[in-house]
């Protein structure tokens, strides 16, 4: 069953940061299933806190999903986005 991991950018407090994480991150999919259907297109928030940006990855299933997410390459992209912005990151089961 399909699973998708949401990246939701609450605030951003360090460009530079953000600059390093972004190729990182993306070069991190390399040899993992995921498909990134969502890139930080046109936003509105309806509800809840403001979002600045999101991302939605799809991955095969659940156990995918956490094989990037735990892998060294995504891990080592990780920090830079610990020090450039605020994320809300949910993993979820699709239908």
């Amino acid at each position: 069953m399909s699973a998708y991991l949401i990246f939701i950018k609450e605030r951003e407090h360090d460009a530079a940061a953000m600059a390093e994480y972004g190729p990182k991150a993306g070069q991190s999919l390399g040899g993992h299933p995921g498909k990134p259907l969502v890139f930080y297109g046109a936003i509105e928030t309806l509800e809840g806190p403001e979002a600045l940006g999101s991302v939605i990855v799809e991955f095969p299933d659940m156990d995918a999903a956490r094989a990037w997410y735990n892998s060294p390459a995504y891990q080592d992209a990780r920090q830079h986005r610990f020090q450039g912005a605020d994320y809300r990151v949910i993993l979820t089961q699709g239908l």
